[in-house]
């Protein structure tokens, strides 16, 4: 489906489909310039022409320069997800953030060479000895494997170097993310047992699992080792709950499906290539003088002039499956075969998931004809430059952390929370920090991660790509710290220290990972999204302070008198209406508080006027 763009306003918004897919921006001169995804592909789409939205600056300059949108629709989302990936990959828009190669697929890796191995997010060459499971469409999902994995299975995640010096069990552990073997407390073939089960899990053979958990579980009940035969039962009741999200398709090798609609004299055929099982993307075509063809004699024209002379150029595929039934097919895929240097093997009748990849083409090429006849009567640019200065390929999510306090008192950290569409002020905590030394920045800092992802992890909710601190090199390095200690080693951790005489515009990027610092240029987009969250992260911490200190000065002298607690205490700043009302009561005024005798009234009054 195409929506051509005439003065930045759509013409046939109405003709997109509610479902799944990827959508394409094109400029005047058909070039790609942005590919994004969508769970509804036309309140997406048409979110671009929503005036009252506040577009982000990239946003308004994408649309500024779209001439054509290019919709593909799939089954769901999680395929979308792929798709777009890939058509990243092949078109490089200007707009999107850019993966160069097959490294940009992030995979599960379980390494072989330690007596307890290790299940880690790996992105990059694949050269460890061990597994690597993947690709995934994206770092989000094989995080999100991995917590599952833990939860099920316990099986370590933490670095060598930490499991090797390790004389307690860490919150892994008493989360039960971890069965702890860094201080013994499993034995290595009860391990090597959890590991294969994880093995077999990640190869989707889960029915295997639950029936190898079965035995154990009986054995363990029979023993009267109930706690041992719980966890069983546990494990095999999560696993049963678990639904295969990222399975897109069961196709297998390199395929071409090729689809065929026609109304009111025009024709639309539609590609969709599959490459090694994986859907790398779909092309419409509009052949001319189609008019009084029938559909067979359409597609028979169009796969000898697409392919024939391509060979080597197109890659022919070993399956070429059609829409509709066409003649002499044997000839065409002994010549195909004959140039390809492979058998090829086309054919129209096919079953399961080949025939539903033959209707969705089907009905992409329906709706990009409609489309066709149809036509003929900016915050993200600034997430795109960070990403690329910090030569990240998923940056969705960010989080910044600030602390607050006056001459130690009253320590206030912040979270903040930065998303694809802005700020996520649903998201954002505050955390009062206590059991520090006043004063002292990096424990606070320190404390502060560790509330905020502990808790994360325990309830699964979502971690950031990027953590940002307001701070200098001491409170990043305690972030960095406190984040090994839970496993989020991935997690990119960037300091923002203020420039000289705390000038806007000098403030230095301290990169806890690479050990080093970075200075942007004023005007950098980059530089901008960093302070715009950053001051966000310094507002959100000072009002947080400042209410903790306002509710300090108007209870502190009520807290210290026995007898008036939480209750007695908001009970009597409601009945004066605050401390000084309070205050300026007499003994008799105070005693007729609900809750108040003349005793109590008694010791208030002579504790407020003390001085």
């Amino acid at each position: 489906m195409i929506i051509n763009i005439i003065n930045n306003q759509d013409i046939s918004l109405k003709d997109i489909s509610t479902r799944p897919g990827v959508y394409r921006m094109l400029n005047g001169d058909s070039d790609i310039l942005y590919v994004g995804k969508a769970g509804n592909l036309k309140n997406r789409v048409s979110s671009y022409f929503n005036k009252s939205a506040g577009l982000a600056p990239k946003t308004r300059a994408l649309m500024a320069n779209t001439r054509q949108i290019d919709i593909t629709v799939t089954r769901t989302e999680a395929e979308a997800l792929v798709l777009e990936n890939n058509l990243i990959k092949e078109h490089r828009p200007r707009y999107n953030i850019l993966l160069r190669d097959d490294k940009s697929y992030p995979y599960i890796y379980l390494s072989s060479e330690q007596a307890f191995p290790r299940l880690r997010f790996h992105r990059g060459a694949r050269k460890g000895k061990g597994r690597y499971f993947g690709p995934f469409p994206n770092a989000g999902s094989v995080r999100r494997t991995l917590n599952l994995m833990q939860k099920l299975f316990q099986v370590r995640s933490c670095e060598d170097s930490v499991f090797n010096n390790r004389s307690r069990p860490c919150l892994q552990y008493q989360i039960k993310r971890c069965s702890a073997p860094c201080v013994g407390y499993i034995t290595q073939e009860d391990y090597r047992r959890d590991i294969e089960h994880a093995v077999m899990f990640l190869e989707g053979r889960n029915d295997q699992v639950i029936d190898a958990l079965y035995e154990p579980m009986q054995k363990a009940a029979d023993a009267l080792d109930f706690e041992k035969a719980a966890h069983y039962r546990d494990q095999i009741s999560n696993l049963r709950k678990v639904q295969e999200h990222e399975l897109m398709s069961n196709l297998k090798g390199d395929i071409d499906i090729v689809a065929v609609a026609e109304n009111a004299g025009m024709a639309c055929v539609q590609i969709f290539f599959i490459r090694a099982g994986v859907n790398l993307g779909n092309r419409a075509f509009f052949p001319g003088h189609t008019r009084d063809a029938s559909c067979e004699e359409i597609l028979r024209a169009f796969l000898t002039q697409y392919y024939l002379g391509q060979g080597r150029q197109r890659r022919i595929p070993g399956e070429i499956i059609l829409s509709h039934d066409i003649e002499e097919t044997d000839l065409l895929a002994d010549v195909l075969a004959e140039e390809s240097g492979h058998k090829v093997a086309i054919r129209s009748r096919v079953r399961g998931d080949k025939s539903r990849r033959v209707d969705m083409a089907i009905e992409n090429a329906h709706l990009s004809l409609e489309a066709k006849l149809s036509s003929r009567d900016s915050q993200a640019q600034r997430l795109a430059s960070l990403a690329k200065l910090l030569n990240m390929t998923d940056l969705e999510r960010i989080e910044c952390f600030d602390i607050s306090h006056t001459q130690g008192n009253q320590t206030v950290a912040s979270c903040v929370v930065y998303g694809s569409s802005g700020l996520v002020n649903s998201d954002y905590r505050r955390f009062n920090i206590n059991s520090i030394t006043p004063g002292d920045d990096y424990a606070a800092m320190h404390q502060a991660l560790e509330r905020r992802y502990t808790r994360v992890q325990k309830e699964e909710g979502v971690l950031p790509d990027l953590v940002l601190i307001d701070g200098g090199k001491g409170q990043t390095r305690r972030a960095r710290e406190a984040l090994l200690e839970l496993q989020l080693d991935y997690i990119r951790v960037v300091g923002v220290a203020k420039g000289p005489a705390r000038r806007a515009g000098q403030e230095k990027l301290i990169l806890a990972d690479e050990h080093a610092t970075m200075q942007l240029s004023p005007g950098s987009p980059a530089l901008h999204l960093i302070q715009q969250i950053r001051d966000e992260a310094h507002r959100f911490a000072i009002t947080g302070h400042r209410q903790r200190r306002k509710k300090k000065a108007t209870e502190s002298m009520l807290e210290d008198i026995p007898g008036v607690g939480s209750k007695r205490r908001q009970g009597l700043l409601r009945h004066f209406g605050g401390l000084q009302g309070v205050r300026r009561a007499g003994i008799e005024d105070l005693a007729g508080v609900p809750g108040i005798n003349r005793q109590l009234a008694r010791k208030i009054y002579d504790r407020l006027h003390d001085t």
